[in-house]
């Protein structure tokens, strides 16, 4: 039996009080092929071959919204294991905090963003990708494991 191949993918949690209201960083993908107009979480993305997990999400941090990002500043919060039952992909996508970071958030990729936006935790956009808003909400809540598992 062939053992499987996996993909991974990042999450920088940026979470700022603003009136005594915990807020999310969200982005509008646009021009992807996953999920367009829907809001995400503002510079995720894959692994690349040869970097750890903070190391993609710094990158990714400083590729897609201008910001800089320590890996040691990323605390890890969740872990999703999305598995497709059809065998065509299997993702471990990887939630981080992010505890600081210098710059100021901006799009630096306007053909694969539509909007970079500020929203209360508390009140996630209807039209958030159901999976990611799922995943953010148990890593909030302190879950640090889940898995998703998909017909398609």
């Amino acid at each position: 039996m062939e053992h499987d191949r996996t993909l991974s993918a990042v999450f920088p949690v940026l979470l700022r009080q603003n009136g005594g209201t915990e807020q999310i960083l969200l982005h509008r993908r646009s021009n992807t092929g996953y999920m367009d107009g829907r809001w995400d979480i503002a510079a995720s993305g894959h692994v690349d071959r040869g970097e750890t997990a903070t190391e993609a999400l710094a990158r990714e941090c400083r590729e897609e919204i201008g910001i800089t990002v320590r890996p040691e500043d990323a605390v890890f919060i969740h872990l999703c294991h999305s598995v497709e039952r059809s065998g065509r992909k299997t993702y471990y996508n990887l939630y981080f905090r992010v505890k600081a970071y210098t710059g100021t958030p901006v799009i630096m990729e306007p053909e694969k963003s539509a909007a970079l936006e500020w929203f209360d935790v508390s009140r996630l956009p209807e039209d958030m990708i159901p999976a990611r808003k799922r995943d953010l909400l148990l890593a909030l809540a302190g879950r640090t494991y889940s898995e998703s598992l998909q017909a398609e």
